[in-house]
């Protein structure tokens, strides 16, 4: 089955990062629409994310996450929202693999 490519802009105005912020600090965004709206593989977002985080620290902001949860038992992986930035395969709790994406936001720190 050959891969789904995913959009690419022609011409890029800003940075990969930049364009991130600048959707983040719009509101609520997972790694599945920050894919889409950056034109960026998914599985490319998170590294992304981790190098944005430090940039938005230094300007008086800070990368939110909201963590994700499972949708079987309702188990929270809260541990996991300063670590790592992509969904988690199975659920301690329960087993189950139905797990909703962490999604990520920018704050001003005031």
């Amino acid at each position: 089955m050959p891969r789904q490519s995913t959009p690419r802009p022609d011409i890029r105005e800003a940075t990969v990062r930049r364009s991130l912020r600048e959707v983040l600090l719009a509101g609520d965004a997972t790694a599945r629409d920050l894919s889409r709206r950056v034109g960026i593989a998914e599985r490319d977002v998170a590294e992304h994310l981790r190098h944005l985080e430090r940039s938005v620290r230094r300007s008086g902001e800070r990368l939110v996450v909201e963590p994700s949860v499972c949708l079987s038992c309702g188990f929270t992986f809260t541990h996991r929202e300063r670590h790592r930035y992509t969904r988690p395969g199975r659920c301690p709790g329960c087993h189950g693999r139905r797990i909703s994406l962490p999604a990520f936001r920018i704050e001003s720190i005031a």
